[in-house]
């Protein structure tokens, strides 16, 4: 039986990404709210043999684990089939798309990811491959700061160097991946405007099988700072100071924001108690966090 009380019951959750760090988190937090989420693994259910908070969701249903790799498009077709599947709403209400790979370091190229479109390419899969007969969901995307160049001019002096030469793969291929979102959600894309080029192909191949330009409403993008394992601060702050305000442990903003780093749980507590807690007040755009 579905929980009524819990405050997203019934919600078929999507984590493409989901086995670790920010998809993760965001998952977790979501089946403690009473979702079901069903998670796409490369490496299938026995990353998780070992993790006892999934494996109590796998006991009771709430959470389904699917070997399944997001380059396959026929792997990303099943996956939304699968989630979809069981009590509650007839499709998927939520996308947590937080795919990346783990990047090494390489003599005179900086840190790559194999391959090179990983994200880019998932994207498409999971975009192309959404069942017509299904809602839009919401789709919270994971990107980064940096990309653009307003963005790249506001980072801290001390990190442009590692963003301009180091991550120029990986950044690349995230570039790729907005410019598929802002093409499907009907965002104004100017080429000019971000530091480096895609990872796409030339010309508008890359556009067959996604939905007609302008109609993926329900999407934001985050683009976080540099990346961390720390805590979760927002959690240790939770409440008001002495003035009646409520605590913040990092900001937010749509547009450039600036800013060192942000911790991976920190993120993943704003995409479930930030983003989808107020959905309209975040839907459409893209949004940067630091601390």
């Amino acid at each position: 039986m579905t929980t009524t009380s819990s405050p997203y019951a019934g919600t078929k959750v999507l984590s493409i990404g989901g086995s670790r760090n920010i998809g993760y988190f965001a998952s977790i937090r979501l089946l403690e709210k009473g979702a079901t989420v069903t998670f796409l693994l490369r490496s299938g259910p026995a990353v998780f043999d070992k993790n006892t908070t999934i494996q109590k969701y796998v006991k009771s249903g709430k959470a389904r684990l699917i070997k399944g790799d997001a380059l396959n498009k026929e792997d990303v077709r099943k996956a939304w089939e699968e989630a979809a599947k069981g009590e509650g709403w007839v499709s998927v209400g939520i996308l947590l798309f937080t795919v990346g790979g783990t990047p090494k370091f390489e003599l005179g190229k900086g840190f790559t990811i194999s391959p090179p479109n990983l994200v880019t390419q998932s994207l498409l899969n999971v975009i192309s491959t959404h069942p017509a007969t299904f809602s839009q969901p919401k789709i919270i995307i994971l990107s980064s700061t940096g990309l653009t160049k307003s963005s790249h001019s506001n980072l801290p002096f001390i990190q442009k160097p590692l963003y301009k030469y180091l991550l120029n793969g990986p950044h690349s291929d995230k570039v790729g991946m907005e410019k598929i979102i802002s093409h499907c959600a009907g965002w104004e894309w100017k080429d000019g405007d971000v530091k480096k080029g895609d990872i796409l192909s030339k010309g508008d191949k890359w556009k067959e099988g996604l939905p007609a330009a302008g109609t993926l409403k329900s999407v934001a993008v985050i683009r976080p700072a540099l990346l961390t394992d720390g805590e979760c601060k927002a959690d240790k702050l939770a409440g008001k100071d002495k003035k009646g305000k409520e605590k913040e442990a990092y900001r937010v903003k749509e547009g450039d924001i600036g800013g060192y780093s942000v911790s991976r749980k920190d993120v993943a507590h704003f995409v479930v108690e930030g983003i989808l807690a107020e959905w309209r007040k975040w839907e459409g755009k893209c949004v940067n966090i630091a601390y």
